[in-house]
């Protein structure tokens, strides 16, 4: 007998379908900033896409958007946007991404299909459906063959574009990432007079020249060496089964292990650059204020609304009261969601005009910020949030963040949890961070003290008003004072900067599923935690995220679980096929575009014994 939340999986996964690709015609997308998965500062443009409908060989109708997405010039900017973190001074003002056609059909096909739509296998160890860049039940090294076998002129050109696709990250990114890391530490070696400490660095740019040349050499994935963090048995357990599951993983090195283990596993021996060192364990090779300081206007758009205290007209009935509420957290929710690209309409110190006018209006407004959201919770979240149960009867919850970016993207969340707080929504806030730098933005403890101290003594603003300051710094000692009393509270397991899918938290991290099930809401951000979430498999688009998460979402136990995320990569859950299938025809690139999100809950089974066998 499957377990229930594996036989739902099944019953989810249909027939092979035959839904066609699109096509793209080279045109330019200009992101402001970076196009990296952060751009939080300012909205994205898209340009509209010529796009046609021809049937294309079952090899690419589930990749082919992908392709097409990843044959760009991949210029890495050396900043980015919304966070604490750059790794590099000068930041781009403008990145071109040019999305070039897709070959026609081929006629006549060829061999098995490389991802059909139902699964072998349903386990932890093999995805739910299809993964992404061509691992675990189909090997790297079959699409290397076709490629060689292909007579048809057409057919070659779609698998070197798929060929191209699943090397872009590992031989392309991430070592100009590496690069930008490298001439970080040089600049700070030159500023260094200590003959002893120049040494110590010396020997972390050497570890960092070995992992450039394991990179582009496509290298073995070597273990990573003790280094005193807890996550060693994690890393080392997973690497070693690389070895003796051909059935789960084709092959050890970068290009063959699964692609979100081989991208943490990058981060992870960058890290280990550092701590193998004397003087140089917590050097921040991503770490920059600049980009936090370029979103000021978005900062003080924020502070000069919630610098006092949150206020809601007494004269209302409880009813109003509630509803005013309610409107601002559907407000502050899409802040999180979308950084400073949403409108903010609503004001805190409502009077009974204005709710009657945000009555009549209010829909509409929300209409209009919301259209871009296509799988929308919103609702259900309120529901569940403003519920008497909520918190088993205390005054508010308890509330998990699991963080995505440092910067504007951190503050934006401080704020949200700010609200939560002081309307009593929840009682503490619990915020989950990384030991240290990861993926370039995501955010780590220096990060979170950085925020805080710099908002209230910071002089980062040159420009802004005395009004503006003194917003900033009211809030900025509030939320210190919410750290001192433990109502924001910050953490970092080491299962957060492990190479596990988040369908692994039970059974690799026991301990972190007993304290995540104890929260009344966890809230993941941001598009990696949402891959992770799903495993970042080839779902049907229309799979409810409750399945798409697997054991988080139907385990007993499970908390509820909310992902706000701006689609920037392959996997789209929660949302009506008829919606995907029209996106996939009329916006090629929909997916990467971070001009669509998703708001999707999962109610978990809060309460419910807990069982680890």
């Amino acid at each position: 007998m499957l377990p229930a939340h594996q036989e739902a999986l099944a019953r989810a996964c249909p027939p092979a379908s035959s839904a066609p690709v699109t096509q793209t015609t080279c045109r330019t997308l200009s992101l402001p900033n970076s196009p990296s998965r952060t751009s939080h500062v300012g909205s994205l443009a898209l340009p509209s896409l010529q796009s046609s409908s021809p049937k294309t060989p079952h090899l690419t109708k589930q990749l082919g958007s992908s392709i097409a997405a990843t044959k760009m010039s991949l210029q890495v900017p050396s900043g980015n946007p919304g966070s604490g973190h750059s790794a590099g001074a000068n930041v781009p003002k403008k990145v071109g991404l040019v999305l070039q056609s897709l070959p026609p059909r081929n006629e006549t096909g060829f061999g098995k299909p490389l991802h059909p739509r139902t699964p072998s296998n349903i386990s932890l160890d093999h995805p739910p459906w299809p993964a992404y860049r061509g691992y675990h039940e189909y090997s790297f090294a079959h699409v290397s063959t076709c490629r060689v076998q292909a007579k048809n002129k057409s057919l070659k050109r779609i698998l070197n574009s798929l060929f191209c696709f699943l090397q872009a990250t590992m031989s392309h990114r991430l070592p100009t990432i590496l690069a930008k890391a490298i001439d970080d530490v040089r600049t700070t070696l030159n500023e260094q007079y200590e003959e002893e400490k120049i040494v110590d660095l010396v020997e972390c740019m050497e570890r960092m020249e070995d992992l450039m040349d394991d990179l582009q050499s496509n290298a073995t994935l070597r273990p990573i060496i003790d280094d005193g963090e807890g996550d060693i048995p994690l890393w080392n357990k997973e690497i070693a089964k690389l070895d003796v599951d051909p059935q789960c993983y084709r092959g050890k090195d970068f290009m063959n292990a699964p692609w979100l283990f081989a991208e943490a596993y990058k981060y992870r021996r960058l890290h280990e650059c550092f701590s193998l060192s004397k003087f140089w364990k917590s050097y921040d090779v991503f770490f920059q204020c600049e980009t936090f300081s370029r979103s000021g206007e978005a900062v003080f758009e924020l502070s000069t609304r919630f610098a006092d205290p949150y206020v809601i007209d007494e004269k209302l009935s409880a009813e109003d009261q509630l509803k005013a509420k309610k409107l601002i957290f559907h407000e502050l929710t899409q802040v999180a969601l979308w950084g400073n690209a949403t409108d903010l309409s609503l004001l805190i110190n409502m009077t009974e005009d204005d709710i009657k006018n945000l009555q009549s209006t209010g829909g509409d407004h929300l209409a209009a910020t919301e259209k871009n959201i296509l799988g929308n919770h919103l609702e259900k979240a309120w529901d569940l949030i403003s519920s008497p149960n909520f918190g088993n009867g205390r005054k508010g919850g308890r509330i998990d963040i699991v963080l995505d970016n440092g910067g504007f993207e951190l503050h934006c969340d401080m704020v949200y949890a700010d609200f939560l707080i002081q309307s009593g929504l929840a009682s503490q806030v619990r915020f989950h961070g990384k030991r240290f730098a990861w993926f370039v933005s995501d955010v780590t403890r220096p990060d979170f003290d950085w925020l805080i101290n710099q908002s209230v003594y910071g002089h980062l603003f040159p420009d802004a008003s005395e009004d503006q300051v003194a917003s900033l710094r009211l809030m900025g000692q509030r939320w210190q004072k919410y750290v001192k009393e433990g109502i924001f509270v910050y953490e970092q397991h080491p299962f957060w900067i492990s190479g596990w899918t988040y369908w692994h938290l039970k059974r690799e991290a026991p301990d972190l599923f007993l304290h995540l099930a104890d929260s009344d809401l966890v809230i993941f951000k941001g598009d990696l935690n949402h891959r992770k979430l799903t495993y970042d498999c080839h779902a049907p688009h229309d799979t409810p995220f409750d399945v798409a998460i697997g054991p988080l979402g139907s385990d007993a136990g499970a908390p509820p679980v909310l992902t706000l995320r701006t689609i920037k990569s392959d996997v789209v859950v929660g949302i009506p096929a008829e919606e995907g299938a029209r996106l996939d025809k009329e916006e090629p690139g929909w997916k990467i575009s971070a001009k669509y999100a998703v708001v999707l809950l999962s109610e978990g089974h809060k309460g419910e014994p807990i069982d680890f066998v």
